[in-house]
This record gives C-alpha cells, sequence and structure tokens, in this order.
C-alpha cells in the first residue's frame, strides 16, 4: 500500500512538473518572436525618426524598450568573458552585466539613429526537434546591399530570448571575447580594471 501511494505521488508530481514546463514553454515560433521584436523596434523607430539624430537618449529609450528586454545579458556575459567567467565573483560578473548592457544600448542605439527606412525580408526557417538554441536569420536591404543577420535563441520559460547575434558571417559574441581578452591584458590582468573599462565596439566587431 504504502509502495503504491508513493508510486502515485511520484506520477503526480512529475504531471505537475511537466505540464508546468508545457504551460512556460514559449508560445510562439522562434521566426515570430523575431519578427515581431524587430517589427516593433523598426515602427518605433520609424515614428520618430526625425528626432533621433539630435537625441541620443531617446535612442537608448527606444532600445532599452524594445529590444533589451528579449536579450539574455546572462547568456552574452558568459560567452564574452570566456575563461574569466571561472575566476571572477558574483559581484564582478553583475558589474560587467550592468556595464556590458549599457554599451550594447549605446551601440545599437547609434546604428538605429541612422536608420534609414531600411526593409528586411526572413530566411525560410526550418524547425527541428531537439534543438536547444534555434537560429533565426533576417536580411537587412541597405540600399541595394543584402546584411544578413542571425539571432540565436534561447528558451527562458515563457519567451524566447537572445543568446548571440551573428552579422553577415562574424560572431559578435565571440569577437566582444576577444576584445574583452585583450582589454584584460592591457589592464594587466587585474579584472576589476578591465570590467570597469571595457566597451564592446560593434561596429570594429563587424568589420573583422
Amino acid at each position: 500500500m504504502k509502495t503504491l501511494i508513493k508510486q502515485t505521488l511520484t506520477a503526480s508530481v512529475l504531471a505537475t512538473l511537466l505540464a508546468g514546463t508545457a504551460f512556460a514553454a514559449p508560445t510562439q515560433t522562434p521566426p515570430d518572436f523575431i519578427k515581431q521584436v524587430a517589427d516593433n523596434l523598426i515602427k518605433r523607430v520609424q515614428a520618430d525618426q526625425s528626432k533621433l539624430q539630435n537625441n541620443p537618449a531617446l535612442v537608448k529609450t527606444i532600445v532599452r524598450q524594445h529590444l533589451d528586454p528579449y536579450i539574455d545579458s546572462q547568456a552574452f556575459v558568459r560567452t564574452v568573458m570566456g575563461t574569466y567567467v571561472q575566476q571572477s565573483s558574483a559581484a564582478q560578473r553583475a558589474q560587467f552585466e550592468k556595464n556590458f548592457r549599457e554599451t550594447l544600448i549605446e551601440n545599437y542605439g547609434s546604428a538605429f539613429a541612422k536608420y534609414s527606412n531600411q526593409t528586411y525580408t526572413m530566411r525560410p526557417y526550418k524547425a527541428a526537434p531537439n534543438v536547444k538554441n534555434p537560429v533565426v536569420t533576417i536580411e537587412f536591404n541597405n540600399k541595394g546591399e543584402k546584411i544578413p543577420v542571425a539571432f540565436q535563441l534561447v528558451d527562458k520559460g515563457n519567451q524566447w530570448k537572445i543568446r548571440n547575434i551573428n552579422v553577415s558571417g562574424i560572431d559578435l559574441g565571440l569577437q566582444f571575447r576577444n576584445q574583452f581578452a585583450a582589454n584584460v591584458k592591457r589592464n594587466g590582468n587585474n579584472l576589476d580594471k578591465a570590467i570597469a573599462t571595457f566597451k564592446p565596439d560593434a561596429d570594429s566587431a563587424v568589420k573583422k
């Protein structure tokens, strides 16, 4: 009898956990998620385009509202810090994440401030079972030049988040990691100084 009760309780708990997991899974497909983020961001940029060039604060606000919430900054931190993650404290990682997010907002804000009604198309997406980090690619049409931007996603429970970005075949996470490693060396392997002075340069990374 006791064994039966234990089995019943175990089955009940497992069913609850599975139900909770299913309920928490993202309801959108990866391409629908990226399209929604891109459309909402571009729509807001277009609405305020005349104000962007002379209002850096507005650009940052737009990025914070329409892009930053969908970035898995902790995944970016692990990627960019690389082997230094193991050498860092929780406080150092938190400071790195704070500085990194702010600099990325400036990077993306600068790019969107120059936006001039570029269009984009979604590349065909094929869903595959058991893929942990699906990749969705869109192509921006910039005055006739097609620029592919691939977004690597991660399931964060109730929605997708962006954990890395690849522009024209260039892995931004990896490029930022190289930049950070170089900054650590410039600061004599002083991790606190390296974190305080690190500013990821997206323009430089993409031009590699």
